[in-house]
């Protein structure tokens, strides 16, 4: 069974751009395996070994952006901020002061920009929670409680 990627339409964009990018690329990649190969010997050539490592790796993550585009499901605006969904931005008040979390699939996850993982233990602690519930969120320091204020 294939696993399903959920992902914001911005997302799906960042990833496509990427895609878009890394395969423009494909062409510079081959030239350099191409002078590279010219140059002789193989086997001592620096230069060869590493255009062909960074083809194999621009090769790499073309077929895992394009497995990952291939089975995403969008993620759409929630219709109303009563509880946290998938794709819900979170305001929550605490002693540390304001936070804000959008929930987003793994995929699209970036936590320094407040993008969690509906898999990870933030993620977790909101889904299904509605304004002026309670959610305690653990680190690997302590467990801090927050007020959800607002959810979009």
């Amino acid at each position: 069974m294939k696993k399903q990627f959920h992902m914001t339409k911005d997302g799906i964009k960042e990833l496509q751009t990427e895609l878009d990018s890394l395969i423009a690329r494909r062409g510079e990649i081959a030239e350099a395996i191409k002078t590279a190969r010219e140059q002789g010997d193989l086997s001592e050539n620096a230069e060869y070994h590493a255009a062909k490592d960074d083809h194999e790796r621009t090769e790499a993550r073309i077929a895992e952006l394009e497995h990952i585009l291939t089975n995403t499901e969008v993620i759409s605006k929630p219709r109303s901020g009563s509880k946290v969904v998938l794709g819900s931005t979170v305001k929550l008040k605490g002693d540390s002061g304001l936070k804000t979390f959008t929930v987003v699939g793994t995929v699209e996850a970036d936590p320094l920009e407040g993008k969690v993982s509906d898999e990870s233990p933030i993620g977790k602690a909101l889904l299904g929670k509605s304004v002026s519930d309670a959610v305690e969120i653990s680190t690997p320091n302590d467990t801090k409680t927050y007020k959800i204020t607002n959810i979009s």
